[in-house]
This record gives C-alpha cells, structure tokens and sequence, in this order.
C-alpha cells in the first residue's frame, strides 16, 4: 500500500513544504513511522487518508525544526493547505488516468521530452544542456506541450462523470 500511495504521498507533502527535496526527506521519515505504526492502521479503511495524516504531522515537525527552509508556515496555514491538498487526493485517481490517456495521445518524442522535463525537476537548463538544444527552444516546446495536455486533461474530465 505504502508502494502504491508513495507519489500520491509525495505530491501532498511537496505541496505542503514547496521543495521536492525538504518533501523527500519527511516522506522517508513518515514511511518509517508508517511501519512502525501500521498495527493501527484498520484494514479497509482509506490507507491514504491514514498516511497523509502522518505525513502531515511529519511535515510540521520538519517545518518547526528546518531552520535552512526558506519557506516557513505556521501551524494553521500548513493544517489548511493540508485540508485542501487532502480534499485534492480523492480525485487524483482520475486526474492520473485522465493524464495517462492524454499522454498517450502525443508522439513517442513528445512523451520523452515531458518525462525527461519532469525528472529534471524543473532544470530546463541543463535538461536542454544533455539533448544538445537551446534552452529557450526547449522551454518553448515544453509549454506547448503542457498547454496541450493541460487543455486534454480538462475535457477529459470535464466528459467523465465524478
């Protein structure tokens, strides 16, 4: 479950701390509190739900104690951003299929290219640096691509019912 749960997990706390890798590392130490706590998680209940309630508190633990965090929110602000995000992981299972099937409408290339963006973690610059191509042009055919799957996604979700 834990396996399954772990980018769902991962986007939740990247968006309650802001950098991908402040939200690595409280992942790591919340999926160890998992274990150690999963005698009390009740089978068949939202296993999601049960680990983002560790995550959070996880995170606030982080948030109180990372004095290099440029980013620092106090304890209603990161509860509040946790309610939204919260709400927001009941539809990501549609969003992913949503993004899964618009994904594969693009070309093989044009996939690369998103994926390999992706991995970057946002490093356009030398993602563009390793394929040999200018770094405007490539921000350029990566927004377009994004404008195209964002626009894809949207109908999607707006066809299928929720």
């Amino acid at each position: 479950m834990l396996t399954a749960s772990h980018e769902k997990l991962l986007g939740y706390l990247l968006s309650l701390l802001g950098r991908w890798h402040d939200a690595q590392d409280v992942l790591q130490r919340a999926s160890l509190l998992m274990w150690q706590k999963f005698g009390s998680f009740q089978p068949g209940t939202d296993f999601v739900a049960w680990a983002s309630t560790i995550c959070f508190y996880e995170a606030k633990t982080f948030q109180r104690t990372a004095s290099r965090s440029r980013l620092h929110f106090d304890d209603d602000l990161l509860a509040l951003l946790s309610d939204e995000r919260a709400a927001d992981l009941k539809d990501n299972e549609r969003r992913m299929e949503a993004i899964e099937t618009c994904l594969s409408s693009l070309g093989d290339d044009e996939r690369r290219l998103l994926r390999a963006s992706c991995a970057e973690h946002g490093d356009i610059t030398a993602l563009a640096a390793r394929m040999g191509r200018a770094p405007r042009t490539l921000y350029n055919k990566l927004a377009h691509l994004r404008r195209l799957l964002a626009e894809c996604v949207l109908n999607r979700l707006q066809e299928e019912p929720t």
